[in-house]
């Protein structure tokens, strides 16, 4: 009797084992990256992303496939921000240039929301001088706005301010994204050149 009991007792350890074993292994294949996430995406990763058109500095359309041949740091803004852009855009390539030290090739991407001021010229020339491997992207109000809600960024310009000098409010997120697997993670303003390397260099070997 106390065999049997004994070996009831071993059986139910044996699948209790089991269970855990099976739940973390679909956990892990639910989501290959989860040890890199600090962060709750509403919808999942899929929910962002996606195909885009738009300009590049020579103003030769080119979609997301031309251009996030390598892991990327994508950043909507415009050439016109006073600091916000250029303080989180020399940030990104402060993290591509650490990033590059530890033996990973990331590209920085830079895509206007402001169409009307940014053409393909001063979108690629404000890229290089951020960061020489930085793309610089613009297009069509029509093709930055689906561009936007691909990623969902938010913009808007200035209402009643002067046609030359306006400003547009807008969203500052970083979005990393991998050519095989698309958007994977975003990062706060608050995000360090050297915390921004860590958790992207996380996603690349998850990869």
């Amino acid at each position: 009797m106390q065999r049997l009991a004994a070996i009831a007792a071993f059986a139910g350890l044996v699948a209790v084992s089991a269970g855990v074993w099976v739940y973390t292994q679909q956990s892990a294949t639910a989501d290959p990256f989860a040890q890199c996430r600090t962060s709750k995406i509403a919808g999942g990763a899929e929910a962002i992303g996606g195909p885009f058109e738009l300009l590049n500095k020579n103003g030769e359309t080119v979609t997301d496939k031309d251009v996030i041949t390598k892991p990327s740091l994508v950043y909507f803004g415009y050439t016109f921000c006073p600091d916000v852009c250029p303080f989180d855009t020399a940030r990104n390539a402060d993290a591509v240039d650490v990033l590059a030290e530890r033996g990973y090739d990331v590209t920085p991407i830079f895509i206007s929301i402001d169409p009307e001021r940014d053409t393909p010229e001063v979108v690629g020339e404000f890229a290089e001088v951020i960061h020489d491997k930085m793309i610089g992207l613009t297009g069509s109000a029509e093709q930055v706005k689906a561009a936007s809600k691909a990623y969902r960024t938010y913009y808007r310009k200035e209402t009643d301010a002067d046609p030359e000098y306006y400003l547009v409010d807008h969203s500052t997120f970083t979005y990393l994204v991998l050519p095989e697997q698309g958007f994977v993670e975003f990062f706060r303003r608050e995000v360090t050149p050297e915390q921004m390397a860590d958790r992207t260099a996380c996603f690349i070997e998850a990869s």
